[in-house]
């Protein structure tokens, strides 16, 4: 999907209280920087941030994280939120440097319709890759937890194999999760436009 280009981008970054820009100053540091003790929640891609600002509006007792690499989504998703939220942080980086970024302080890790990069020579750059979860085994704070929702099959199977072969356990898992017609679950906007569609949504809830 294009995005377009924000030109202001960096000052809106620069001036929001959600983007802390030196994030790697605070690897271990992020109950420090929320100045409170709750669980931390992250998600990798939030895009337009819209479940994550919800997720974070109605539940102020859990800390969310948001990592975008794309500053210009950052900024776009700056403009749609209501309201400034003291337990919503969002960091403008590449997932690669994750390993960098936080130190066994992360409660829960949401991957929400990301890239599937279909191609075989790509697999790497995929989120559930096995060079991704190395790199999660040292952002959790306990166990490792991932909940993931996708409306790509390829991917879904891809990640379901990378998991078991990392010692992950299923612990919920469904090929259409809108059937379920679950009332805590909050939408991505991919999310919205797959199920308008008629497409079937994947989730899995996984732990080690």
């Amino acid at each position: 999907m294009r995005v377009r280009n924000v030109k202001n981008k960096d000052e809106i970054l620069a001036q929001s209280h959600h983007v802390i820009l030196n994030y790697k100053d605070y690897c271990n540091k992020w109950n420090k920087l929320f100045q409170n003790n709750n669980p931390i929640y992250l998600e990798i891609g939030p895009g337009k941030c819209k479940h994550l600002y919800l997720q974070a509006k109605e539940h102020p007792d859990i800390n969310y994280i948001g990592l975008e690499q794309n500053a210009s989504i950052v900024a776009i998703a700056l403009s749609k939120m209501e309201e400034e939220l003291d337990n919503l942080i969002l960091i403008n980086a590449n997932a690669n440097e994750i390993d960098s970024i936080f130190d066994h302080e992360i409660d829960l890790l949401f991957l929400n319709f990301s890239d599937p990069w279909p191609k075989k020579r790509h697999a790497k750059r995929r989120l559930t890759s096995l060079e991704f979860l190395n790199k999660y085994d040292s952002i959790f704070k306990d166990k490792c937890y991932i909940y993931q929702k996708t409306d790509n099959m390829g991917l879904f199977e891809y990640s379901l194999m990378s998991y078991s072969e990392k010692g992950y356990k299923i612990k919920d898992i469904s090929l259409d999760y809108h059937q379920r017609e679950d009332k805590d679950n909050i939408m991505t906007e991919y999310e919205e436009k797959f199920s308008k569609k008629g497409q079937p949504i994947y989730m899995v809830k996984v732990e080690k």
